[in-house]
């Protein structure tokens, strides 16, 4: 069988065992008139044809089965094989690797694969299993097309890993105490819908379970609710939501803040800003935070961070907004201050994220108004 020649992320033997199914033997080898640089701006490699480098890499020989696991995993991101001339062992050798269709990016600095290990492996592993799963059963094109949230998603399961709670009052148990019985993947899309089995300890020293429970994955999310203290008002957006509908709701359009799927490699902070400029057309200011929380932890995997803005919020600035290729259409509503009280008290924020923000609001507002000058 023809040796395959890696340069990039399946260099990293955990992935590599990963998407192939089975431990794979790496040698080292090279490929000459190539550099390999990051694509810039992004947390992955390219090659970049240069007369005076060489790309330093590795060479595998999988089995049947196994390239076809690679093969799918690498066409998930337009990739195919073609014919190259490596070195191996101080000798030129005919190997295949895997190149674009169309090259895309600019490239950066060199590669590193010991800095991307640290960056990015333990999130890689996670969204490459997720990949992995559909190969069979849906085309790996489309499943490219949702790296993004798969990557979002696989991120947002490394975070909530390194995450512990204060733990302040608690009877001190933790994931430890859970014995997973396997899981059932249900749906894979844009988000996913799993079947859980387990058991875990009680409070009183007994285990509790099998339990089976769905659980609907998203990827964690950043709300924002602008405020002008000088102005005294806030910014609400209106937009038609799902999961009202499908609930019966006889008015499925809601009044929330701004918000949007946090995507891997950003900040909340810096989802808060660009959810901001793309749904309302905002620059916002100091970023407050109100809290980092589970909107429903009894089926929904899911984290939201959510933020009060200054924000500078003249008459003109409400109006029509939203990702036009994200199939958004957003309405924002500028709303006084004390109105904005009385539709919190009536039930009109009908939304979890803007009913702690407003709280939070109310229980700062002073202090905000304080900072700047007023008329």
């Amino acid at each position: 069988m023809t040796p395959i020649f890696l340069f990039g992320t399946l260099c990293h033997q955990p992935l590599l065992d990963l998407v192939a199914g089975t431990e794979v033997r790496m040698e080292p080898a090279s490929l000459a008139g190539y550099r390999a640089a990051w694509v810039a701006g992004k947390p992955w490699p390219m090659l970049e044809k240069r007369d005076d480098a060489s790309a330093q890499g590795v060479l595998i020989i999988p089995e049947p089965q196994s390239l076809l696991r690679l093969d799918f995993y690498e066409a998930c991101f337009g990739y195919k094989r073609r014919a190259v001339k490596v070195i191996w062992d101080e000798t030129e050798i005919d190997a295949e690797a895997w190149f674009p269709l169309e090259q895309t990016g600019t490239p950066g600095a060199d590669w590193s694969l010991p800095t991307w290990a640290r960056q990015w492996g333990e999130v890689q592993l996670h969204a490459a299993a997720e990949m992995m799963r559909q190969m069979g059963q849906q085309d790996p094109l489309d499943v490219g097309r949702r790296f993004p949230i798969i990557h979002a998603r696989a991120e947002a399961t490394v975070r909530a890993g390194h995450w512990r709670r204060p733990a302040h009052v608690g009877a001190g148990l933790t994931r430890d105490n859970v014995r997973d019985h396997g899981t059932t993947h249900i749906h894979d899309g844009f988000f996913n819908t799993e079947e859980r089995s387990l058991s875990h300890t009680r409070f009183d020293g007994a285990t509790q379970g099998p339990l089976n429970r769905s659980v609907y994955r998203v990827a964690d999310a950043v709300t924002v609710l602008p405020y002008d203290p000088v102005r005294d008002r806030i910014l609400l957006i209106e937009q038609f939501r799902m999961g009202p509908y499908a609930h019966g709701d006889a008015v499925p359009w809601l009044l929330e803040p701004i918000a949007g799927i946090l995507d891997a490699g950003e900040t909340p902070e810096s989802t808060a800003r660009r959810e901001a400029r793309e749904e309302a057309n905002l620059t916002l200011g100091q970023l407050h935070f109100v809290g980092r929380y589970y909107p429903t932890p009894g089926g929904i995997a899911q984290v939201l961070f959510s933020y009060l803005a200054v924000a500078d919020l003249p008459g003109g600035v409400a109006g029509l907004g939203g990702h036009a290729g994200e199939g958004e259409d957003i309405l924002s509503h500028l709303v006084p201050y004390d109105l904005a009280c009385r539709m919190l008290a009536e039930g009109d924020m009908a939304n979890a994220p803007l009913i702690l923000t407003m709280q939070y609001l109310m229980m700062h507002r002073d202090r905000l108004r304080s900072t700047v000058r007023l008329g």
